[in-house]
């Protein structure tokens, strides 16, 4: 079956599901590094994208921003003149209740039956002005580095 686009998942409501004990197979996290970039050397300036609205955020989005951001910013700057750091975490594990929608399905799904669902993906979850990324880069490398937040 296909995924159910993020529109269905995007608000909350209810407590974060994180307790790995009560899961059987628990989604693997796929961002392997939050930290990217030279962590050592100092930067004038630290530049943030902030949230503007609360919400929920799927791991495949992070990490899609992550390497796409770095990519840009490792071919304008070099790897030795930016640090960015991902700043969330996502905790929250999404849960999905399959349906299906096709002749005979009454006969093989149970409805709303033991509805608690299946883990399908993991989520960060972030209130509006809350800090998603940080790079930390020089004063004069502004416009590069609005160019790869705004991008990814």
């Amino acid at each position: 079956m296909p995924r159910r686009p993020w529109r269905c998942y995007r608000h909350f409501g209810t407590p974060p599901y994180t307790r790995k004990e009560y899961i059987r197979s628990i989604p693997h996290i796929i961002i392997p590094k939050f930290t990217l970039g030279n962590i050592h050397s100092r930067h004038d300036t630290e530049y943030r994208l902030v949230v503007m609205e609360s919400g929920q955020i799927s791991q495949n989005a992070l990490e899609a921003a992550r390497l796409g951001a770095y990519k840009y910013l490792t071919r304008k700057l070099g790897e030795q003149n930016f640090f960015m750091k991902i700043m969330v975490f996502p905790h929250h594990i999404i849960r999905e209740n399959k349906m299906m929608a096709m002749a005979g399905a009454d006969r093989l799904q149970d409805g709303m039956r033991l509805s608690f669902g299946t883990p399908i993906g993991r989520a960060a979850r972030v209130r509006k002005g809350q800090t998603i990324i940080t790079v930390k880069a020089g004063k004069t490398q502004l416009e590069i580095v609005k160019e790869a937040l705004r991008k990814y």
